[in-house]
């Protein structure tokens, strides 16, 4: 059964950019989602992963030159829409793209994507989903089949299928994000989109002209080998969840592989990338 989650509200003076150091050390210790608020951040992470001495690690707890206090309180998972919803807001990309909720207004903007706002990640709101956003808008998909792996709600592939891809695969390992996914899709009208629960050894021997990959650093590198295998000539790799210290493994495996570094984004010391198996 998926475990409950913990709430940390952190109370931080002065707000930035502490707030955005913070998020970036805890997301790096497993805390899966954010919200800011005008006098700090409330975080999120699975009851089963937090240790009592997790935050003996992160760094800017310990600096004299802010002032942070917590508080912590457990929410049943079944539960957490209705605390979402207290503080979820849309979010919009570039002027192009909005990410909302069903009971947020719909924005005049190209792309309006709509999702029931549960614990899955990928709201937007944390700064690998709205980097890959930024990407996915930069680039064309018309007519390519794509894989979004680590789909978390499916704002990705719902994107993608947006600007026009074709065949869409949605895979995540986690049981909520893929109950989640599907529930989204339907909502967007994206009902060709094909939702799977699992992790890489169910991509086999398919192929896609773009790959999504919105994870965390040790899997990546893990699966990168399985992700290139699963490339068309002249496919295209998008990678996040990532910190900036980390390009540089990323890129050199990456290389290593056979992929050539084509640009990069980043936001709050994260990072999202561009490979490609073609020279631009």
């Amino acid at each position: 059964m998926a475990s409950n989650y913990l709430e940390f509200i952190f109370t931080i003076d002065p707000v930035q950019p502490a707030s955005e150091i913070l998020i970036a050390e805890l997301g790096y210790l497993g805390f899966e989602s954010f919200i800011e608020n005008e006098d700090g951040i409330t975080a999120y992470i699975p009851a089963e992963e937090f240790e009592e001495d997790i935050f003996a690690g992160v760094h800017i707890l310990q600096l004299e030159e802010f002032q942070i206090t917590y508080s912590r309180e457990e929410i049943e998972r079944e539960n957490w829409n209705e605390e979402w919803e207290k503080n979820f807001s849309p979010i919009i990309v570039d002027d192009i793209c909005s990410v909302r909720a069903p009971f947020h207004p719909k924005p005049d903007t190209n792309y309006d994507i709509v999702i029931e706002p549960k614990m899955s990640f990928g709201t937007g709101h944390h700064a690998t989903t709205h980097m890959m956003i930024k990407l996915i808008l930069e680039n064309e998909w018309k007519g390519k089949s794509v894989l979004d792996m680590g789909c978390g709600t499916g704002v990705l592939a719902i994107l993608a299928a947006m600007k026009g891809a074709d065949k869409i695969d949605a895979v995540d390992i986690d049981n909520w994000c893929y109950l989640n996914t599907l529930e989204n899709i339907q909502r967007n009208d994206c009902e060709h989109i094909n939702v799977e629960e699992g992790g890489a050894e169910l991509l086999g021997n398919k192929k896609y002209d773009r790959i999504i990959a919105n994870i965390n650093r040790n899997i990546l590198l893990e699966d990168l080998p399985v992700y290139v295998k699963s490339l068309n000539s002249e496919g295209e790799l998008y990678l996040s969840g990532f910190y900036t210290e980390d390009l540089k493994v990323i890129a050199e495996t990456c290389e290593g592989l056979g992929l050539i570094y084509v640009n990069h984004v980043e936001k709050n010391n994260w990072v999202a990338v561009k490979f490609s198996l073609r020279d631009f």
